[in-house]
């Protein structure tokens, strides 16, 4: 079926309309109508070709919450009229060490994304949620908790997760002291989640103008990492430190404030490698890791626990039509902290 739209044709030019085709629902396909998209800094990535992998027309979007309109005929989750998400994943091979474990984001012969990724049954590419629908096979569709703000949800699909799973791998909760680096997209959730789990959260962050909004968020205390006396009164104290920082930076100076055997477990990613100091992990014993979202089981166990916590994103509405201007906003760290779309405005 046509549906309306906004992609990327190339590296340089602007987002704009465009008109992809959805499939009609499989047996156990889901169509949602989206109601809210997030705006991921991934999004920029791919559209500008910074990553060097992106195939065009670009539809981007993986923050996708919306309303179910049909369902196939052998769906048993879902039902027309449910609160339904969508998020970085639409399929994997199913079979793998990795997708049995529900870790599809790790899915060995490779994971399909939501978008740019490869369609397993148009043979085309993937579409992402800058669009009216989306079909979906409803194992990669995620229940939202009623009680949540539905606008405010949609960033958990991505910014949220990729919070949540380092926090929940590395034991984020009480008696342990948990340090979140940046207080942008990723960072204010990671504030918010180590908060929610018990543990005592320090945030890092470059910028005096963010201490309040980081107390308001959850942190116990906020360090400005440029100040080498306020980090040296934390040396070897943290046992988890997550690192959401994309942009250049000294990670070094975070691998310093871990205990024995603690890890920095990075979830951004800076534009040129990473220079790290043998010391820095040799003595004493120190971990250097990343994390990348979650798969569909702790995808929606994150999910349920913002529910029962009534965690969601700050966010900025926007209308579809002031995507480009979004963009610039966001290179510039001009949000606090997420974009969300409001796609009724597709229909403008």
């Amino acid at each position: 079926m046509s549906t309306r739209a906004f992609a990327a044709q190339n590296a340089t030019s602007p987002l704009g309309p465009f008109s992809i085709t959805r499939r009609d629902p499989l047996p156990l396909d889901v169509e949602i109508e989206i109601l809210y998209c997030g705006v991921c800094h991934t999004d920029i990535h791919f559209a500008k070709n910074e990553w060097g992998f992106t195939q065009y027309p670009v539809v981007p979007g993986h923050e996708i919450l919306g309303r179910v309109t049909r369902v196939g005929s052998n769906v048993k989750k879902f039902k027309v009229g449910d609160t339904a998400a969508v998020g970085c994943l639409v399929d994997s091979c199913r079979t793998c060490a990795h997708c049995k474990q529900g870790l599809e984001q790790f899915c060995i012969p490779g994971s399909t994304f939501t978008y740019n990724g490869v369609d397993k049954h148009s043979g085309g590419i993937t579409y992402g949620g800058y669009s009216e629908r989306i079909v979906c096979d409803e194992a990669f569709v995620l229940k939202v908790p009623e009680n949540l703000d539905k606008a405010a949800a949609a960033p958990l699909l991505c910014a949220g997760i990729t919070l949540y799973s380092p926090l929940r791998h590395w034991g984020a909760g009480p008696g342990k002291k948990v340090g979140i680096n940046g207080l942008g997209g990723l960072g204010h959730m990671g504030v918010k989640f180590s908060h929610a789990l018990g543990a005592h959260t320090v945030l890092f962050t470059t910028s005096p103008s963010k201490v309040a909004d980081g107390k308001r968020l959850g942190a116990d205390e906020v360090v400005i990492s440029k100040d080498a006396d306020a980090m040296a009164k934390h040396a070897g104290s943290f046992d988890l430190i997550v690192d959401t920082v994309s942009a250049d930076h000294d990670v070094n100076a975070l691998l310093g404030l871990l205990k024995l055997d603690a890890t920095l477990a990075m979830v951004g990613v800076p534009p040129t490698p990473v220079a790290v100091s043998a010391f820095s992990v040799i003595m004493p014993r120190r971990h250097l890791a990343g994390s990348l979202i979650g798969g569909i089981p702790e995808t929606q166990e994150m999910l349920d626990f913002c529910g029962k916590k009534n965690i969601v994103c700050d966010i900025e509405m926007i209308a579809i039509q002031d995507i480009n201007k979004a963009y610039e906003r966001m290179l510039k760290s001009d949000v606090r902290y997420r974009f969300v779309i409001d796609m009724a405005s597709i229909r403008k």
